[in-house]
C-alpha cells in the first residue's frame, strides 16, 4: 500500500488544491484513482498475515471517502475550509430578522401547499428557492476567493438552512405524489 498520511486534510488527500472551486471531473478521476490503490479488496490474497494490512486498507478507504463525499457536495466543502480556517460555523448563529422573516413565510407555504395537496405549488416553489439560492452559492464562492472568506460563514448558514427547506419541500412533494 502506498504510504499516506493519515494527518493530510481533505484536499491534500486527494492531491487537489484548497479550494472551494472544484472541478467535479477531476475530483472523481482523483477519488477513483486513490481509492483503486487503498481498497481492502486489493489486500484479500494476503490471508491471515495480511490482516493489518487490510485493517489499514479499510481505514484509508473510508478516510478516502469521507474526504471525497465532503469535498463533491458545496455546503460540506464550504462547511469544511471554514473548519480548516478555524471558523466554527456552528457556533455564533446571528442571522438577519429578515431573513428568518423569510423562511418563517417559505415554510408556511409548504405547508399551505402539503396540505391542499398542491403538487404543482410545490414545485413552484421549490424552482423559486432554488432561483433565489443560485445566486447566494454565487457569491460563497467570490468570497472564498478572498482571503480570509469575510461574510462566508454566515451566507453558508443561510444557505444550509434553505437547503433543509428544499428537503422539506422534496419531502412534501413525495407525500402528495404517494
Amino acid at each position: 500500500m502506498p504510504a499516506m498520511n493519515f494527518a493530510q486534510d481533505h484536499f491534500a488527500l486527494l492531491d487537489l488544491p484548497r479550494s472551494y472551486r472544484v472541478d467535479l471531473a477531476e475530483l472523481d478521476r482523483r477519488y477513483r484513482e486513490v481509492q483503486a490503490k487503498v481498497h481492502p479488496d486489493r489486500h484479500a490474497h494476503l490471508g491471515r498475515s495480511g490482516d493489518g494490512e487490510r485493517r489499514l486498507a479499510m481505514q484509508w478507504s473510508t478516510r478516502i471517502n469521507e474526504a471525497y463525499q465532503t469535498l463533491r457536495r458545496p455546503i460540506s466543502r464550504a462547511r469544511y475550509l471554514l473548519e480548516l480556517d478555524g471558523i466554527d460555523v456552528d457556533g455564533e448563529r446571528t442571522m438577519s430578522s429578515e431573513f428568518l422573516i423569510r423562511q418563517m413565510e417559505w415554510r408556511e407555504a409548504v405547508a399551505e401547499a402539503r396540505a391542499a395537496l398542491a403538487g404543482d405549488e410545490l414545485e413552484h416553489l421549490h424552482l423559486r428557492l432554488k432561483g433565489e439560492m443560485a445566486p447566494q452559492y454565487q457569491k460563497l464562492q467570490q468570497l472564498f476567493e478572498q482571503s480570509p472568506p469575510a461574510g462566508a460563514a454566515d451566507l453558508l448558514r443561510e444557505l444550509m438552512f434553505q437547503e433543509k427547506l428544499l428537503a422539506e419541500i422534496d419531502d412534501a412533494l413525495s407525500a402528495v405524489e404517494a
